[in-house]
């Protein structure tokens, strides 16, 4: 198609809604939390509609002003939004007058939400369309770019440019507000199912790259099962997505059923069962079946493509990355610390765009068998400046009876807290079973030390 031939037909929205909306907020403050949880000031398409309703949000936020009539007439006039006082009590009484009924608030917010992404769908079209007038031939390239703009249309993001700090004080005011009301469980970290972990580090929040590293037999793999498998069966709204880069998914899926079934993992791999671990196994079997966890085994999978996958998921809540080193690369370069580097960035870019908590899986190097105290510690990271950068935590597995076979306690094992953005460090006692791979609380000896 020639690019004489595309004609911007004029673009979708509806007056009425935009000016309902506005009326309904005047004649009561009280609705516009629930408008707020709806749309945004750039949900609007007439410039004097967001500028009203970003004089509103503004007032709202800061608590000082209610918003009404006479507050909002005085701001816009002094904002020079209308042209004289008198134009703008016209306006804002019209708007007021025409609301058919407040009670419908959430219906006219839905309408303007739906113009808005409307809009947004024809000027992504229009951009991938002038990208291949202009000679763009590469298809994985057009469809990443596609694809990109799609989800955040999605997930209603604007990157249109800089956002006014008045709308995102009026976004903070009601996640908080959310925090501490009745269905706060919702709104915090998705709980990890060791407690006093999540104490430490107020769960699995959103958009943390959190990073589990070990010396190999240390149980990082069963580890993070151990974290997918409580998070799916708290949350099955959730979707749990897990890349194994190392393990096949059979593999992975029998440590699951040996935790679950409490079945010796070594039968499991040999099929010598007796009749009580065959049906523990068949309770285990339906148990995992009803839980939204999703596998992917594929090997070198690059972090682009990790992305495109968990885009088509619906309901995202937690990705596993069984590990950082074989994760692939697009990046033409044998150096290691740039490669890593890079990875990481882009994984903690994900988390943030996929506002979802991303586990990553990392071996350390051999600098803690040097010590006499094995325990690791930052500097033990594999290219360890570009992990501990971008991290959000990072969390080390240690079991001492690995290198102490004398030591009393073979069961302990310590999840050591090395780095946390968002508060305190510290250690947690776990127990380790290995026959069953898994991890559990220990009641009254893991607090924090």
């Amino acid at each position: 198609m020639a690019a004489s031939q595309y004609n911007d037909p004029e673009l979708p929205y509806s007056l009425e809604a935009e000016q309902t909306i506005l009326g309904a907020v005047l004649i009561d403050s009280e609705v516009l939390p629930t408008v707020l949880e709806k749309i945004k000031p750039e949900m609007f398409y007439i410039d004097q509609h967001r500028a009203l309703f970003g004089i509103i949000v503004a007032m709202f936020a800061t608590g000082n002003v209610k918003a009404d009539i006479v507050t909002v007439l005085n701001e816009a006039v002094s904002q020079h939004i209308f042209e004289t006082s008198a134009e703008g009590r016209t306006y804002l009484g019209n708007l007021v007058n025409g609301v058919p009924a407040v009670s419908n608030i959430e219906s006219y917010c839905g309408i303007v939400a739906d113009k808005f992404y409307i809009r947004n769908l024809a000027e992504a079209a229009k951009d991938i369309l002038t990208k291949i007038q202009s000679g763009e031939t590469d298809a994985s390239l057009l469809l990443d770019s596609a694809e990109q703009r799609i989800f955040d249309i999605r997930q209603g993001r604007n990157t249109g440019g800089l956002t006014p700090i008045h709308e995102i004080v009026s976004d903070t005011y009601l996640h908080i507000g959310q925090l501490a009301g009745p269905d706060r469980e919702q709104y915090l970290g998705i709980r990890s199912g060791f407690s006093y972990l999540d104490a430490v580090t107020s769960g699995l929040n959103k958009s943390d790259l959190i990073l589990i590293a070990a010396r190999p037999a240390m149980g990082k793999t069963a580890f993070a099962l151990n974290i997918a498998q409580n998070v799916a069966k708290a949350h099955k709204d959730k979707e749990v997505c897990i890349f194994s880069l190392e393990m096949p998914r059979e593999q992975l899926v029998s440590r699951l059923m040996s935790s679950a079934a409490l079945v010796d993992s070594h039968k499991l791999r040999s099929g010598f069962l007796n009749g009580d671990e065959w049906v523990r196994l068949a309770t285990a079997a339906s148990y995992l079946n009803g839980l939204p966890i999703y596998i992917d085994d594929t090997a070198s999978i690059t972090v682009q493509q990790i992305k495109a996958k968990l885009r088509r998921m619906k309901n995202l809540g937690l990705v596993v990355i069984d590990y950082l080193g074989l994760i692939g690369t697009t990046l033409r370069t044998e150096n290691r610390v740039q490669i890593i580097g890079e990875i990481t960035r882009q994984l903690k870019i994900m988390a943030k765009e996929l506002e979802v908590p991303i586990i990553l899986l990392s071996q350390l190097s051999r600098g803690p068998e040097s010590r006499t105290d094995k325990r690791p510690m930052l500097s033990d990271l594999r290219e360890s400046g570009s992990i501990e950068q971008d991290a959000d935590i990072v969390m080390f597995l240690y079991r001492d009876a690995y290198y102490n076979k004398e030591n009393g306690n073979q069961n302990e094992a310590e999840c050591i807290v090395a780095k946390n953005r968002h508060g305190e460090t510290g250690t947690i006692k776990l127990a380790w079973d290995g026959q069953f791979t898994r991890f559990t609380t220990l009641e009254k000896t893991d607090a924090p030390v």
